[in-house]
């Protein structure tokens, strides 16, 4: 055998590691399917943080943040906080990178995708420092402001504890909160609250053991249909991760599907792409 024939016997074994490193090491495939309507639920507990979740084509990410000596840092659990693991660094910058690479959109031609930011300090100390380091990335955001909202290739909207006043007060602001089931029946604008997020224990009984209610599946659809009659989408949190489950809300229209287990959820909402 010759050099040369070695050499070339040793391409197609590299070429392989090199596309399976794609996933292990965050580099997202970029014909990755986007699927609209899978969330990553506590995304920094992946192993590779937000990465993972693009890989398998998700189009809304969660990170919990907590603003420690002057830096927004990514933990659910103070004790869980590791220096370094900036909210730039695991999410922004590398979304920034891909969108500038796809020409605008994280996804090649993609939906926009959203970036849920849940606050773990103060929202008032917490908001300013975000505020700061979001215009840092402003090329890429959705901008909200009362009379409408310019969509780029990633929205950012605050969960939980946030200074809902602070940001209403705001004319112009690149990103919105999301509202709670009362929202629903105040219709606050989607250019504020573009998204509705609720507890389902909150409002719901039924787990996915046996059949749905017919009067919970009833509360349900309403709840959907009322929510994007005001120009918003809605997703719940505290849910179950199984199929039966996951079916119904998908069957009903609930925009965001909770999930830990990111293989599950894309091959569930991939199979119902094919059945459609």
């Amino acid at each position: 055998m010759t050099h040369a024939t070695v050499v070339r016997s040793w391409i197609p074994m590299l070429a392989i590691p090199a596309i399976l490193l794609g996933a292990s090491t965050g580099l997202a495939l970029e014909n990755t399917a986007p699927l609209e309507r899978a969330h990553s639920h506590n995304d920094y507990s992946r192993v590779h943080p937000l990465l993972d979740a693009l890989d398998a084509g998700f189009c809304s990410i969660e990170a919990d943040i907590f603003l420690i000596k002057g830096e927004l840092l990514v933990a659910h659990h103070e004790k869980e906080i590791k220096p370094g693991n900036t909210l730039q660094k695991l999410y922004l910058d590398p979304l920034l990178d891909r969108v500038r690479r796809n020409h605008g959109r994280v996804y090649p031609n993609g939906p926009v995708v959203t970036l849920l930011i849940d606050f773990k300090t103060e929202p008032e100390d917490t908001w300013p420092k975000l505020r700061e380091v979001l215009e840092h990335y402003r090329e890429m955001l959705t901008v909200f402001t009362n009379e409408g909202t310019e969509a780029k290739a990633v929205s950012v909207i605050l969960s939980g504890a946030s200074p809902r006043k602070q940001i209403a007060a705001e004319a112009s602001r690149l990103a919105a909160i999301d509202g709670r089931l009362g929202d629903i029946e105040t219709a606050p604008s989607p250019n504020l609250v573009p998204l509705i997020s609720e507890n389902w224990p909150t409002a719901f009984k039924w787990f996915g053991k046996g059949p749905m209610p017919e009067a919970e599946r009833t509360k349900l659809r309403e709840l959907v249909t009322k929510t994007h009659a005001h120009g918003q989408r809605i997703r719940f949190y505290g849910t179950p991760q199984s199929l039966e489950f996951w079916s119904e809300l998908y069957e009903a229209g609930v925009d965001l599907l909770n999930a830990d287990n990111l293989p599950k959820l894309r091959d569930f909402l991939r199979s119902k792409q094919h059945a459609s």
